[in-house]
């Protein structure tokens, strides 16, 4: 798949890159993945198991335009994988959309869900959400927007396949969202009208039950786990959205997202925010904890050189990651996403996970291989 496109991104966020030359390998993926490092060979070893699926996108900067050079490994939106928090990315972003149409408020006003002792401003939760990936900032978003608009806004924009459903971290099965309580000053306040929402219809795809069995309470429950109530972001719809926040000219204007250059730019600082950045405890959240790639298997600072702009999700044994990445020392520039299952022992909701074993190694290895590969083909 190609396209062609030209290219407008802030001068302060993306990095001034060289173009590249096409490399010789029809498939790169496929020399990625053959590499020999351990933590991708143990996957490799049986990607079925693991639900592997891999989206590579390669980037050529030609003139003013951009053209977009995507490898697939096992990639298929009709195999349901669980997309755990990486559906808070459209969600922040919907939400700065909605923003930019009520003249009212803005992404510094600060607010609370009624009921809830909980508040921050707008802008925080969206930082919130992709420095350390909080559910709790999420589902003020999620109330604040509605799942019809969210979706509405997603099918809008022609990613493909998806269906944002509920909250996370809780459940409740009122599909209505809760009032929104908006400072207008230190002393003013105003709230929103609850928001009706239509009711949940069950998933019907590949792999939408999944395991041999799960916990309720202190019960395992001797059949598979049904997601067919959760979440829908495939992969290719998640790198969907990813390109047109990071590349909005390389699509229609009635597919990007309307964002204003300040709010896009405001975007892009939060998703590349790394958690002390942020104002968060390093020795609690290191670099790597919402950045899989590359780095999430270390607790090592990342160069100032390399940003990445990216969502990652981990919830029910699944683990996935999308990103921009850039390192300026090198020169070089990628898109990557990639998505893998990690529950050995096929229960779910036991918390009994290979995250750290097996699925953050594979992503840490799987992007630095990425990542080198980019380098050689320069040269």
């Amino acid at each position: 798949m190609k396209k062609f496109a030209s290219l407008t991104i802030p001068a302060a966020l993306l990095l001034c890159l060289g173009c590249s030359e096409a490399g010789p390998d029809a498939d790169p993926l496929e020399k990625i993945l053959s590499a020999g490092d351990p933590a991708i060979v143990r996957v490799m070893e049986n990607p079925e198991l693991y639900e592997l699926q891999i989206r590579y996108t390669r980037i050529f900067r030609e003139g003013d335009s951009v053209r977009f050079e995507v490898h697939d490994f096992r990639v298929d939106p009709g195999q349901y994988h669980y997309p755990a928090s990486t559906v808070k990315f459209p969600i922040a972003v919907l939400a700065l959309e909605k923003l930019g149409r009520i003249d009212s408020i803005d992404r510094d006003t600060r607010y609370y869900v009624e009921g809830d002792t909980l508040e921050d401003s707008f802008a925080g939760d969206i930082r919130a959400v992709f420095a350390i990936s909080d559910n709790h900032a999420n589902n003020r978003l999620f109330e604040f927007l509605g799942q019809d608009a969210i979706n509405r806004g997603l099918a809008s924009r022609n990613i493909g396949p998806a269906r944002i459903s509920h909250r996370l971290g809780y459940h409740r099965d009122d599909t209505t969202t809760r009032p929104l309580v908006l400072y207008r000053n230190d002393s003013v306040t105003a709230q929103t009208l609850p928001i009706e929402n239509n009711p949940i219809h069950r998933l019907e795809l590949n792999g939408i039950r999944k395991g041999t069995g799960y916990m309720s309470g202190d019960s395992l429950i001797g059949k598979p786990f049904d997601f067919s109530l959760k979440n829908y972001l495939p992969l290719p719809s998640l790198d969907g959205i990813l390109k047109r926040v990071i590349f909005p000219e390389a699509f229609p204007a009635d597919q990007r997202f309307d964002l204003s250059p300040d709010q896009r730019t405001f975007l892009l600082e939060a998703m590349s925010r790394l958690p002390r950045e942020a104002g968060y405890d390093p020795e609690l959240f290191p670099d790597g904890y919402c950045k899989f790639f590359m780095y999430g298997d270390t607790e090592e600072r990342i160069p100032e050189s390399v940003r990445i702009f990216n969502k990652v999700g981990f919830a029910y044994g699944t683990l996935t990651d999308c990103a921009y990445i850039t390192d300026r020392e090198n020169g070089v520039e990628f898109l990557l996403a990639a998505t893998l299952l990690v529950n050995e022992n096929g229960i779910f909701n036991d918390d009994q996970y290979e995250y750290d074993e097996v699925g953050i190694p594979f992503l840490a290895a799987l992007g630095r291989a990425v990542h080198q590969y980019e380098i050689q083909a320069k040269k």
